[in-house]
């Protein structure tokens, strides 16, 4: 069973792996935005580059879900 489905657990594994790495960098980035008492216009921009690096790797993610799906890949 585990050398079968070896592919998607990796995968999975991998996604999980990106996911814990994106938590961690919100984590930090909120303890130094705390620290270094940014403004809130500052403290609004950080976390849109942060959102918009995870939404591009779930678009990412999305993509090639559909394309190998649909055999193009």
């Amino acid at each position: 069973m585990l050398i079968d489905h070896y592919e998607q657990l990796e995968a999975l594994g991998l996604n999980l792996f990106f996911a814990g790495v994106f938590l961690l960098i919100g984590l930090s980035i909120k303890d130094v935005l705390k620290q270094g008492k940014v403004p809130p216009f500052g403290r609004f921009v950080v976390w849109l580059v942060l959102f918009l690096g995870c939404a591009g790797f779930i678009a990412k993610g999305l993509i090639q879900m559909f394309w190998e799906g649909s055999g193009l890949s």
